[in-house]
């Protein structure tokens, strides 16, 4: 199973943009779904996650411009992102972390989608 993300593109600053992330196939009982992105030239950071009861968090610099949301049931995750800045520039990575039969977790990541705010 593969995860795929896509919605990535060059945006001005100010603009938005959609980010969408499903599975290939059937995941089983996931956890959290969530949104990472990597700068160039530095690690990469949590965007925001959100569980399988819908509680949602946020890194400090992007709370009140992005929003994530789920579908459980398709295993589909989004991620809106308005009022979008130079800095919000990199990589992004949806990750699905999951509970496997075996009572064990394991990490889901997508293959990462680019994200460019020219200012």
């Amino acid at each position: 199973v593969q995860l795929q993300a896509f919605g990535g593109g060059l945006v001005q600053a100010g603009g938005s943009l959609r980010l969408s992330c499903a599975a290939s196939g059937r995941i089983g009982t996931i956890n959290t779904m969530g949104w990472y992105r990597q700068a160039p030239g530095k690690q990469r950071e949590l965007v925001a996650t959100i569980t399988s009861r819908g509680v949602t968090n946020y890194a400090g610099s992007v709370k009140g411009r992005f929003t994530i949301s789920r579908d459980v049931a398709k295993e589909w995750v989004d991620l809106q992102m308005n009022i979008l800045k130079p800095e919000d520039t990199g990589v992004y990575y949806c990750n699905y972390h999951v509970r496997l039969p075996n009572e064990s977790w394991y990490d889901y990541w997508g293959q990462g989608t680019q994200v460019t705010v020219s200012s």
